[in-house]
């Protein structure tokens, strides 16, 4: 018969192995992630991306876009031009030209007429060196609604719902102060701080989960050392505002620093794609307040994209910056 102690022995050299398996895992996956940045830090191009397309209530469509910059640290700017433009028709179709790292899914839209029938939209784009091209059509297979935009982005797995994801509702972003009808304008100094107040409006959904709230570090513990069960990139959901240049180049400072609206999968990245990412607590009087300070004179787009893990909405303002 094997007494306890003996029994206790049996065991402990298994779960020694397992624990030095687990250290083993956690390094070799931190060194892929860390080899993979450093080997595209900076370099490397920039890949359109069409996402689908939906109808308006006008009868007008709409083909939404986005972009895979290769890189993890460079953001590309590329002006409207030969490097940066659609086909057939205008080629400024209000796509960015200042690029943030990595994925970056349903950045824009371009709405064309209720007869564009079986057309094809291009967006092309040539970056270090490289040309790559953005194919848009009406193809049934491409049609977007909410669900498959919670699903791309990460917030569901891939090919499912449930109820509360068809139940949710985008949060409405407000920018405060002048407008003229869409357009929001402001002028500021090189140097001097622009203050940005915007109201953000949300049903509460998704839910961000419990554990997420309470538990980061235990979480986020969990959630590396659990193989991935979708085939997208996981998401925590949560509602949370983001100011980003969209147009303009130079360098530009937000205070306080803006939660990546690109999916940083990196621990502590500041990124709802991140391991221990948790939602930022909402404004009790429902006013996010961003201050924005330009380094350099010119005309600037922000981007601001208010997003509750499952659905977003985006406002744009255009900053005119003079010495």
């Amino acid at each position: 018969m094997i007494n306890q102690y003996s029994s206790t022995s049996a065991y402990s050299a298994p779960r020694a192995l397992f624990k030095a398996f687990l250290v083993l895992l956690l390094f070799a996956t931190s060194f892929t992630t860390q080899a993979q940045s450093d080997t595209y830090r900076k370099g490397q191009h920039i890949e359109p991306a069409y996402e689908g397309w939906w109808e308006n209530d006008d009868g007008t469509f709409s083909f939404i876009f986005g972009y895979h910059n290769e890189n993890w640290e460079e953001e590309l700017d590329i002006a409207i031009g030969d490097n940066n433009f659609f086909t057939p028709g205008n080629p400024d179709r209000g796509q960015p030209t200042h690029f943030l790292p990595r994925r970056n899914r349903f950045t824009f839209e371009v709405v064309v007429p209720a007869d564009w029938g079986d057309k094809e939209l291009e967006w092309t784009i040539t970056s270090n060196g490289v040309t790559k091209t953005a194919y848009a059509t009406l193809a049934r297979d491409y049609v977007v609604d909410n669900v498959v935009i919670a699903s791309e982005t990460g917030s569901l797995g891939a090919g499912t719902s449930s109820p509360e994801s068809r139940a949710n509702v985008a949060p409405e972003l407000t920018v405060l102060g002048d407008r003229t009808g869409d357009q929001i304008t402001r002028r500021v100094r090189v140097g001097e701080p622009l203050q940005i107040e915007a109201r953000v409006d949300d049903d509460g959904l998704p839910k961000p989960r419990a554990a997420s709230l309470t538990r980061p570090v235990i979480e986020g513990r969990e959630r590396m050392l659990t193989p991935p069960r979708q085939v997208t990139v996981g998401k925590t959901n949560g509602l949370f505002l983001s100011w980003n240049i969209y147009r303009g180049e130079g360098p530009v400072e937000f205070d306080p620093p803006q939660i990546k609206p690109w999916e940083d999968t990196r621990t502590s990245a500041n990124s709802p794609w991140g391991p221990l990412w948790t939602p930022p607590p909402v404004p009790e009087d429902g006013i996010y307040r961003t201050e924005v300070t330009f380094d350099e004179p010119g005309t600037y787009v922000l981007w601001g994209r208010a997003d509750d893990g499952g659905l977003y909405h985006d406002e744009y303002i255009t900053v005119i910056v003079s010495e």
